[in-house]
């Protein structure tokens, strides 16, 4: 037996699909750590980890990591996860623009930029899926998959299809949401919504990967 017996069993010839896929994840916080930790429990061996942020106090109720106060999360993340690779830097539309996504099998969105998400998608979306608002949410059975378009009761992916509709976006990619109303109006959240989106996240990348 090896460490990933029980996925190959899952997965059968299609786990070589996986072990030889590069994604690249950006934003690895309270969604995005939790795709990082499922994908690469999965046998997804080639990720590189995009973040410019570092862990405080406020993080601990919902980041894998998040122990280590003051200190760079992709770093952390990078040797929690072996032979992940790190990049700390922000993710802005300027730096979308001039980075090579072409290296990579699939661009997994888990940041909270509305400018960048955007951009992000015009550059990428045939190979893009993209997380949209886990906060103030308490009910993870409320979480769907659907296109972009077809998404419905959630603010954050309201407004991001308002914006990719504004800058002329004509493409499609699937989005992780949820139409559970808000529960607050302060920052508020819980890891069973935040870490759910992270594990939906992994299992539409895998099924991704597998079907391509």
């Amino acid at each position: 037996m090896d460490r990933f017996a029980r996925i190959r069993n899952l997965l059968k010839d299609d786990f070589q699909k996986i072990q030889s896929s590069k994604i690249l994840l950006l934003g690895v916080g309270g969604v995005g750590g939790f795709c990082l930790d499922a994908l690469y429990r999965s046998g997804v061996t080639d990720i590189t980890i995009v973040d410019f942020d570092t862990f405080d106090i406020t993080n601990q109720n919902r980041q894998i990591g998040s122990e280590f106060t003051g200190e760079k999360k992709v770093e952390v993340l990078a040797k929690l996860y072996k032979n992940t690779t790190p990049l700390h830097v922000k993710v802005t539309p300027e730096w979308i623009r001039k980075f090579d996504f072409e290296a990579y099998d699939l661009i997994i969105d888990a940041i909270d930029d509305m400018d960048a998400k955007v951009s992000l998608a015009h550059k990428t979306h045939t190979k893009l899926i993209s997380s949209t608002g886990g906060a103030k949410k308490l009910d993870p059975t409320r979480i769907k998959t659907a296109s972009i378009w077809k998404s419905y009761g959630d603010g954050l992916a309201k407004k991001f299809r308002y914006e990719l509709k504004k800058s002329g976006f004509k493409g499609d990619f699937e989005v992780v949401f949820s139409d559970e109303p808000p529960l607050c109006k302060e920052m508020g959240s819980f890891v069973g919504v935040t870490g759910s989106f992270g594990l939906t996240l992994a299992s539409l990348a895998i099924k991704r990967l597998i079907y391509r």
